[in-house]
């Protein structure tokens, strides 16, 4: 079950290389489920309750994509969001980070909740 979201956070672009390196550091095998949240497509869970191995941000110029790759000790699933244009985080009241809202160009949004430790 997900706690109560208290607080979202943006986060600038320039720090996503960074930020995005210490999460999957900090996070690896945290178990994870991402949807996808489209006004064209809707609503679509496309994983659930899966380790994370790591989410990784390619710069503009460098490919303009992040990858969110879950699995144990190989990746057995990737799931690939193309220019991503905002990056926001939630957390609990007790200040974990228990959520990840991604936008895309298209106007897409993924959600990626974190379970509690």
């Amino acid at each position: 079950m997900v706690s109560k979201i208290e607080l979202t956070k943006s986060l600038p672009r320039e720090r996503w290389g960074e930020f995005f390196d210490q999460f999957s550091d900090g996070n690896r095998g945290r178990y994870i489920s991402i949807e996808s949240i489209s006004l064209e497509l809707g609503d679509e869970e496309l994983i659930q309750n899966a380790p994370l191995m790591a989410i990784v941000y390619d710069r503009p110029g460098k490919g303009d994509d992040l990858v969110i790759e879950v699995g144990k000790d190989e990746v057995t699933y990737a799931h690939t969001i193309d220019a991503p244009t905002d990056v926001s985080t939630g957390q609990s009241s007790n200040g974990q980070m228990i959520a990840l809202w991604i936008g895309d160009a298209a106007g897409t949004k993924t959600l990626i909740k974190l379970q509690a430790d």
